[in-house]
């Protein structure tokens, strides 16, 4: 029977040994690398089956020689009594990652975690307003019951005491409040900060909960009608502030008050009579053009003098503050809203007009809800559309009267 090796190596033979595998006995050996690098590795048999523990690095900076025998030592008396290093080695290392990561999620809030997800989306974000309303919301009446709390203890009743007291007289915030809690607790989920259904989540959870907003009563744009414009807009003439031009504008082109506060002088061809707004500054995220009838470019004319970047600027400068519009109207002593004056447009082209569905829709820059007609309309009717514009704007100067208009409008346009 061979003789056992017993500590075979010395201190010199392990700084001076060659590429190869040198064993020291007892299941230890030197593993030295063509590149000279040197490392420790015990040998243990256990259930029939040969398998290797690293132990460290060898040589000068590494594991000494003895230190190496009594690591091989301690490891022999654990496979003695039936311990698998390696897995040993494995849980221990899995614990530690365990442990690491409740440390991590105990000290991630939600606020920590709203605002990385904020930081890392609001680039692709449509506008400004829609960033400050995504920090306004969550600070209001997020923040205040949940920022604090580890993100990973957010349940239902924490979404609850948030959205309960504004679902039903803040039935629109409310309803983007719950879908960007539950956007920033899945960007948690996905980071391995929380586990579990999200708790902010509407069908087949909160719906069983909240009433929908169906059966709630839902704020509308209060709307002048339409019949009423033509009046209105005369009014408007007495009024030299450049609010009323833009008001005027906004009627004019059936827009939506951030889209013509934010319009610049690069957007507009007066020559063309075209306004193209970029699809950044779009509700839909799609470019739109607007025709421009003769009165709407005669607003615009008239603020060319005053050499600013954007087509209705604040005197200050910058451009026109979205209030300016609504105090103009309250001035006015009338309770309508300027988003109201499209659905008066929209009022009036199915009451008035015989223009199709669809030419009105894409004035007023509507999606079109049906996926089949949508697919298949690839232009803008942009033509039938300046007709439009241009009747419009007869209609709204026309003192009240719908005027000779109406019934050309029906035969040409009908179908």
């Amino acid at each position: 029977m061979p003789k056992k090796l017993s500590n075979v190596l010395t201190p010199l033979a392990v700084k001076n040994a060659k590429p190869g595998r040198h064993a020291d006995g007892g299941g230890l050996h030197l593993l030295v690398k063509e590149s000279g690098a040197r490392s420790w590795v015990y040998r243990f048999m256990l259930n029939g089956r040969s398998r290797d523990v690293g132990l460290g690095a060898a040589g000068s900076g590494g594991i000494s020689l003895a230190d190496a025998r009594d690591a091989r030592d301690a490891l022999r008396l654990k496979v003695k009594a039936g311990i698998d290093p390696l897995v040993e080695r494995q849980r221990e290392a899995s614990d530690a990652l365990a442990a690491a990561q409740a440390a991590l999620v105990t000290g991630m809030t939600f606020k920590t975690v709203a605002e990385t997800h904020i930081s890392a989306n609001e680039g692709s974000w449509r506008n400004d307003k829609h960033r400050q309303q995504w920090k306004n919301t969550l600070t209001t009446y997020v923040y205040p019951v949940i920022g604090e709390l580890p993100v990973a203890e957010v349940g239902t009743a924490h979404v609850l005491k948030i959205l309960e007291p504004i679902w039903k007289d803040k039935a629109e915030t409310a309803s983007r409040v719950r879908g960007r809690i539950e956007t920033i607790l899945d960007a948690a989920k996905a980071r391995g900060y929380r586990e579990g259904e999200n708790p902010a989540r509407w069908r087949g959870h909160l719906a069983q909960i909240l009433p929908t907003r169906s059966r709630l009563t839902r704020g509308h744009h209060k709307a002048m009608p339409y019949d009423a414009i033509p009046a209105f807009v005369g009014a408007l003439h007495n009024r030299e502030a450049v609010a009323a031009l833009a008001l005027e504008f906004t009627i004019l082109t059936a827009a939506r008050t951030g889209e013509v506060i934010a319009a610049k002088w690069r957007e507009v061809d007066l020559e063309k009579a075209v306004w193209s707004i970029p699809a950044n500054r779009m509700k839909a995220g799609k470019e739109h053009r607007v025709p421009l009838s003769a009165r709407a470019v005669d607003i615009l004319k008239s603020t060319q003098g005053l050499r600013k970047e954007w087509l209705f600027p604040a005197i200050k400068g910058g451009k026109m503050s979205g209030m300016a519009m609504t105090m103009l109207l309250r001035r006015m002593k009338l309770d309508v809203t300027v988003h109201g004056f499209r659905s008066g447009f929209r009022d009036w082209c199915a009451e008035c007009t015989g223009y199709a569905h669809e030419v009105a829709e894409m004035a007023l820059a509507h999606t079109i809800e049906n996926r089949v007609e949508r697919a298949y309309r690839r232009g803008d009717l942009f033509d039938k559309r300046r007709r439009l514009m241009d009747d419009w704007a007869t209609y709204c100067s026309s003192g009240g009267a719908a005027g000779d208009n109406v019934t050309p409008i029906r035969k040409s346009e009908a179908g």
